[in-house]
């Protein structure tokens, strides 16, 4: 058996361990319970895929999605590594098994369904397992955002399997839920290793939707590269990827439940084998992406929370590259997600997400730094500025909008609470309009106290409000009181509105080092494209850009040069390494 340090850099072509993947990978190999908390993009596959390699046995995977478990299959296998999954979607079932029996696997993929079966238990008693690893653990949690039931009943394949060690992982988890997967696993406390929840190389950025078309339409032109476009409904989906199609001349498609499962299923594939593809989707299309690639997440509306949010705005730049998270809100975002919570959450769980859904407005509206709320809301104490989020590029000034959204929430009261915006826009600017006139509002105390610099706030501070749970819209636009609108009347809440800073729109280059001006590096992507469409895998399983850029960097001329540069194991040496050198050496020629 190699030691983790071989098999890192035989297998996977990597010199040295990241973060806390050392940490993880000591306590597995020791036969100890561990839950990892680390972030999207911090290598936490590596941390059961080495031991899996240095123990003796097979490494049992649950993971909650089968296009996730084929992605991660496919990349083992690049990569030299026996792997293979059960699910309901292979029909080699029989050939997995006789491949498990007889020690042949290095990994095996199941769901927690077919994981909790009787028939799968039994099959895994005959032979030796390595570890048991269970990716996205916070699913186990009912205080996580994704809580699966089937993640609970894991508990008794652990217990039955008590001497392998049992390795949680999750990228996202509070105080309260590590807590509860621990408990739930059997792992104790001393067992936890936090690695953080920073991502430094992604921008985060949180606007109003004002031309929400018009507005995904220039991240795209601005950010090249594969882009996620998470739309709050199936018609919205269909309704954006089309206006995207036309406005940025990319491969533009659309993914929800409601799609022929066939076209949904070519439709995902073709993103994950693309390098340039828009994909605009429900949140339907999660954790199934495995693709490191994206360079940019944006939201056309709220996320359920900051725990969704942090999820989904981490598929982008998980090879480490820069990326993009943008979100554009309204809201009428807020007046949606807490009709939600109030007719269709049960009792035992609306506080919980009304505490969730106040963080994501303390979010939304902060003039500060997004990075260092992120952070804090996951227990951290970050710095006060991160310089790459929008609030710390271009920090927006702000004003007091105390008394105009006292008169805000006066209108609203004086006219019974049956009206929105529009009209009580109306009504503050003193406009004797038809239907101001017809409900006898001219002769209200509240009617023309607004003046023209209040008057052009009122839709920023109505979203502040919305947000904050002062003012809700009914189902017809009506505002009425929220729990909060009553400290702001009586002036002990202040009220202050980000104002948005003139920015200067910058073009990004493709990658850092504007190796996009750089024809050998691609040449090389333009190999790399080829070979992919040969082996019918998507580029990023042959290389990431991080190996071409050092390729094109270094231009190594022999096996052993290139077999020194990061990311290129053994496999990937024999299989690809005679068409890469064949590249540079022709560039050196």
């Amino acid at each position: 058996m190699p030691s983790p340090r071989e098999a890192l850099h035989t297998t996977f072509g990597y010199h040295d361990f990241r973060g806390r993947q050392a940490d993880v990978i000591d306590r597995v190999m020791a036969g100890v319970h561990t839950l990892a908390v680390m972030p999207t993009g911090a290598g936490k596959s590596l941390t059961y895929q080495i031991p899996a390699l240095c123990r003796p046995g097979t490494g049992l995977v649950v993971s909650p999605l089968i296009a996730l478990m084929h992605d991660q299959v496919r990349s083992a296998e690049a990569a030299g590594i026996c792997a293979a999954a059960l699910t309901s979607a292979d029909s080699d079932r029989d050939a997995t098994i006789r491949r498990l029996h007889a020690g042949e696997l290095d990994l095996l993929y199941v769901a927690p369904e077919r994981a909790n079966t009787d028939g799968f238990r039994r099959l895994i008693d005959r032979i030796p397992l390595a570890l048991i690893a269970i990716d996205e653990a916070h699913c186990v949690s009912e205080w996580g955002h994704d809580f699966r039931p089937d993640y609970r009943q894991l508990r008794s394949l652990l217990d039955a399997h008590a001497a392998v060690p049992r390795l949680a992982l999750t990228a996202t988890a509070d105080r309260h839920t590590r807590a509860d997967i621990l408990a739930q696993l059997g792992i104790p406390e001393d067992g936890l290793i936090l690695a953080g929840f920073d991502r430094p190389n992604i921008r985060y950025g949180i606007a109003p939707r004002d031309g929400l078309p018009s507005q995904l339409a220039q991240l795209a032109r601005d950010t090249p590269g594969p882009g996620i476009v998470y739309a709050p409904s199936r018609a919205e989906t269909e309704k954006l990827a089309a206006a995207l199609a036309v406005a940025v001349g990319r491969p533009t498609r659309a993914y929800h439940a409601g799609l022929d499962p066939a076209v949904r299923q070519a439709n995902a594939r073709a993103f994950v084998d693309s390098e340039d593809m828009v994909m605009v989707a429900t949140v339907a299309f999660g954790m199934g992406i495995d693709k490191p690639d994206v360079r940019f997440v944006a939201h056309a509306g709220i996320p359920k929370s900051i725990e969704a949010y942090y999820q989904e705005t981490g598929r982008a730049g998980r090879d480490g590259d820069p990326a993009v998270a943008q979100l554009f809100w309204g809201a009428e975002d807020f007046a949606r997600a807490r009709r939600r919570i109030e007719t269709e959450v049960e009792d035992s769980r609306r506080g919980g997400e009304r505490a969730r859904l106040n963080a994501l407005a303390n979010l939304v509206e902060a003039p500060g730094c997004r990075r260092a709320i992120l952070l804090r809301h996951f227990g951290e104490e970050p710095a006060p500025a991160c310089g790459n989020c929008d609030n710390c590029l271009s920090p927006p000034s702000t004003t007091d909008a105390t008394e105009l959204a006292r008169k805000l929430l006066s209108a609203a009261f004086r006219t019974e609470m049956r009206f929105g915006i529009t009209h009580l826009t109306d009504v503050l600017a003193g406009r004797e309009t038809d239907k101001v006139l017809s409900s006898g509002h001219h002769r209200l105390s509240v009617f023309g106290i607004a003046d023209a610099a209040e008057l052009k706030l009122i839709k920023p501070v109505a979203r502040a409000l919305m947000a904050r749970d002062a003012l809700r819209a009914d189902d017809f636009g009506g505002l009425s009181f929220g729990p909060a609108a009553k400290s702001i009347l009586k002036g002990e809440e202040p009220v202050a509105v980000p104002l948005p800073a003139a920015r200067e729109r910058k073009r990004r280059d493709r990658a850092p080092g504007g190796e996009a001006d750089d024809p050998l590096f691609e040449a090389l992507r333009a190999c790399r494209r080829e070979l992919a469409k040969e082996r019918g895998v998507p580029p990023y399983v042959i290389f990431h850009d991080a190996t071409l850029r050092e390729m094109a960097a270094l231009r190594p001329q022999t096996q052993r040069t290139l077999g020194e540069i990061s990311g290129v194991g053994a496999r990937k040496l024999e299989d690809y390494g005679a068409a890469f050198l064949a590249v540079v050496r022709d560039f050196a020629g």
